[in-house]
């Protein structure tokens, strides 16, 4: 048996649907396709019977016109897909702390978990979402154009869309530099997908060039986003009502929508859903309708217009009280498909077809694994559960192994349980774009026929085949887990693990210069009699004792803690640790990392376990610090890698009691929008700092503000969000207030201080503050900006300090940056 098995998007999204257990109820926004099934089979009938493909391209989770996609998908039963460049692991989260790689896993789940109500697929890019461009060189520079030109290009010869729809005008002008980066690159690669001296590895490895017949703008009301100057257009009704569940396409794109809760859209409302304008880019011109000049039946298809026949008179003799009289008509179908050359779009209609085959018959198949997660080179026991629910007669002739001949009885459950063994050298459970370090802006992935896909291919594929009036067909199926929880039962894959999980107990570790302090490891066991080697991997310049540690760990879930002695150059320096584990057969050296919303599936991360090392020339003053979460950031973990005594506060201890004794408090970021307890104790705070302590609040954003005022004294965020910020992390710093105690005291910061920066300097600084009361100490700009000055504002309110700053210190301190650590000390220092 197999375990490279390699499974279609489209058929993991249908045996998702057909392994859900019974005792799991189904979303309010897919019951009405259980209680109407003759409904759902005739749509997907009709689906069967158009070839047409569209391509939907833009830059982000949450960017894509889900009306569109609904409509073109379930109303006009296209092959429909969304392109999204990056999977917006740049963004922020609006439920959780994963930020970076975990929070585009998060976000791939949702477009997943959207895609499964609108009705399109899915596909990425290699392209890392860096935050907020103003500028589309800038990003195309950042990106590397020309390989995520080339996964665009592989995406497009993939899937072969008839027409791509950009949601965003190749123009620039008012908005992010990726949307307009998405258009630009959506309209070369239309160009290239069908020249082969473009990408020819692609053809090498067995792709075929591809021309769309045209591509067009849909931006938001028709308007795009920005303009085509000269362009004719068409317009579209996409409006109307799906036939299965009854609702309109607008209503499913709203739900669709509101799959994208880490971004905030949990209540998202209905959008227009009317008539919508297409504006031409490239290719031949429509006129009437986006498919003009485009063959849609299986005529198109050399040897398929019997097929388009013989499916057209299924259609209008199909029973909906009766599915299973549709069986001989699609075996009939499936036949004189079956006689047709390999091609992707007739791939992918053999695949539906055997699915609406599938339902008819009342087939459902299963493979249940007794356990969650396994090691390379174990056994688990996979279950196959099968059941057909029609009158039709089926044999079930093969499970991934010998041939036998049983008969499935109408009504009952067969079940057969077999072990299935690991490889021993099976990959771990990681994402495959996350298993190598990426590049600046694009993900390294070893396996070019990855790329494009929403998520990893099974590790294993269970095969079944049966047999009906005469004819094989084959269902994949991939093994799954039904987990017990408090609030019912979950699905969730089977993950590949290791034995053991190693996780350094921070993130970064900060040392002055040539200090020795320790290094904690904790390594937790997978499997009982867990044992080893524990050593680190330094960087140069860094040492470390013992040279290793001896792990004995009896029962699964047996955690110990171990200490390395690690002492830093003496001199200023950044690196990654590495720990890993040997047993004296293999070497393990992986962290595990659990992503669990209740509306996605359970997601489990498995990259090295490795920490940031600094070394570096600080000072800090204080000892005692109260911080206040908002949004989830590592602030904590920064201040007492600092030295400090951390005190995690609720709005509730914001009082002259509890805040007594504390040197600092720092407001965690987005706090005044999050919190509902802010608000009423925002005056103790502010005694708090008139009494001699020192506040730091972090950015917030402008709307949805749950506290006001922002500080002591007038200060205002509200504006254009993106103007208010500086994307650019090497973008100039220069000083307004060099001798201001910030900038001083107990660390001289200086233009080197701002060298090694991640992704931005900052968002969302005060348009307006009360000039008096509010020192500026920094300002600066992306190119060919005005400055601004705002990004760190510093008020003396009595004996106290209080500090309002959009600096990005929630993304520079966990990265390490060692300037941010020398002025974060700084702030937290003022009046000490």
């Amino acid at each position: 048996m197999s375990a490279r098995l390699c499974v279609s998007a489209a058929l993991l999204g249908t045996l998702a649907m057909m392994a859900t257990p019974r005792s799991q109820a189904q979303p309010a926004e897919t019951t009405a396709t259980a209680q109407a099934p003759g409904a759902a089979i005739l749509q997907d009938l009709r689906s069967f019977n158009t070839v047409a493909t569209l391509l939907h391209v833009a830059a982000h989770p949450d960017d894509e016109n889900t009306t569109l996609i609904t409509y073109f998908a379930r109303g006009r039963g296209y092959r429909t897909a969304y392109l999204s460049l990056t999977r917006g692991d740049g963004g922020q989260n609006e439920i959780g702390p994963e930020f970076d790689a975990k929070l585009g896993v998060a976000r791939t789940q949702e477009l997943l978990a959207a895609r499964k109500l609108d009705g399109g697929r899915q596909f990425f890019t290699r392209a890392i979402d860096f935050g907020y461009s103003k500028s589309v060189d800038e990003t195309l520079q950042f990106w590397d154009r020309k390989e995520v030109l080339g996964d665009v290009v592989r995406v497009i010869r993939t899937f072969r869309p008839d027409v791509i729809v950009t949601r965003f005008s190749p123009t620039a002008g008012g908005t992010h530099g990726h949307h307009t980066a998405s258009a630009v690159l959506g309209v070369e690669a239309f160009k290239l997908a069908g020249d082969p001296k473009a990408y020819p590895e692609q053809l090498a490895q067995g792709l075929t060039v591809w021309q769309a017949k045209r591509v067009v703008l849909n931006g938001f009301g028709g308007r795009g986003g920005g303009s085509a100057p000269g362009s004719s257009s068409v317009n579209v009704n996409i409006g109307g009502k799906d036939p299965v569940t009854g609702q309109t396409f607008g209503e499913i794109a709203m739900l669709s929508r509101r799959k994208h809760i880490t971004q905030g859209f949990a209540n998202a409302g209905m959008r227009g859903s009317g008539e919508e304008a297409f504006l031409h880019l490239g290719g031949e011109a429509a006129t009437q309708d986006l498919m003009d000049g485009i063959d849609t039946t299986w005529a198109r298809v050399p040897g398929g217009a019997e097929i388009g026949q013989l499916a057209a008179a299924a259609i209008e003799q199909f029973k909906g009280e009766d599915p299973a009289a549709s069986v001989p008509a699609l075996l009939a179908i499936r036949k004189k498909l079956a006689a047709l050359p390999a091609d992707p779009v007739v791939d992918d209609k053999k695949t539906q077809l055997d699915r609406i085959l599938q339902t008819c018959l009342g087939l459902e198949v299963q493979t249940l694994a007794d356990q969650p997660e396994v090691v390379p080179g174990e056994k688990v026991n996979l279950e196959a559960r099968l059941r057909v629910t029609g009158p039709v007669p089926v044999k079930w002739i093969r499970f991934s192994g010998p041939v036998r001949s049983i008969d499935l009885i109408r009504g009952e459950t067969k079940s057969e349980i077999r072990a299935y063994a690991i490889n021993p050298k099976e990959p771990l459970t990681q994402p495959y774009w996350l298993r190598e370090d990426s590049a600046a802006g694009i993900a390294r992935v070893a396996d070019p026929k990855l790329i494009g896909l929403p998520e990893n291919p099974p590790w294993a594929a269970i095969e079944y085949t049966f047999e009906v009036d005469g004819q094989q067909f084959g269902v994949r199926t991939e093994p799954v887990h039904i987990t017990k929880t408090a609030k019912g039962e979950r699905l969730r894959r089977v993950d590949v693990i290791a034995p053991a999980a190693l996780h350094f107990v921070s993130d970064v570790s900060v040392f002055a210069l040539g200090a020795t302090k320790p290094v904690e490891v904790e390594v937790t066991a997978a499997r009982a009699g867990t044992e080893g080697a524990l050593r680190l991997e330094l960087p140069q310049g860094w040492t470390a004792t013992p040279a290793s540690h001896a792990v004995k760990l009896g029962a699964i879930g047996e955690k110990a803690r171990f200490n390395f002695v690690v002492t830093a150059p003496a001199s200023a320096t950044t690196g990654r640790v590495t720990v890993s584990l040997n047993d004296g057969k293999s070497s393990y050296s992986s962290q595990r990392i659990v992503i669990d919303y209740p509306h996605l599936p359970i997601m489990l991360l498995q990259p090295p376990a490795r920490a940031r090392l600094v070394s570096l020339d600080i000072a800090t003053r204080g000892k005692n610090v109260g911080y206040l979460p908002g949004a989830g950031d590592d602030t904590a973990e920064a201040l007492e890698q600092l030295g400090y005594q951390v005190t995690t506060l609720g709005g509730t201890d914001l009082t002259e009691e509890k805040l007594k004794g504390l040197d600092a408090v720092v407001i965690g970021v987005r706090a005044f929008n999050e919190r509902k307890d802010l608000k009423p104790h925002l005056t103790a705070l502010f005694a708090y700092v008139e009494k001699g302590g020192t506040v730091i609040a972090q950015y917030n954003r402008p709307n949805g503000l749950a506290a006001e005022p922002l500080g002591p004294y007038a200060l205002s965020i509200q504006g254009s969000a993106p103007a208010l910020r500086v994307t650019d992390e090497k973008a100039p710093v220069s000083f307004l207030a060099a001798d201001h105690a910030s900038l001083t005291t107990p660390n001289k910061i200086g233009p080197a201080d701002f060298e090694g920066w991640v992704q931005e300097r900052g968002a969302y600084f005060p348009s307006s503050w009360d000039k008096s009361r509010y020192t500026t100490v920094l300002a600066m700009n992306d190119p060919g900006e005005d400055p601004l000055n705002s990004s760190v504002l510093v008020a003396q309110h009595g004996k106290g300090y209080y500090v309002y700053t959009g600096v990005a210190f929630f993304r520079q301190l966990p990265a390490g940056v060692p300037g941010a650590y020398r002025l974060f000390a700084n702030l937290v220092s003022l009046g000490k």
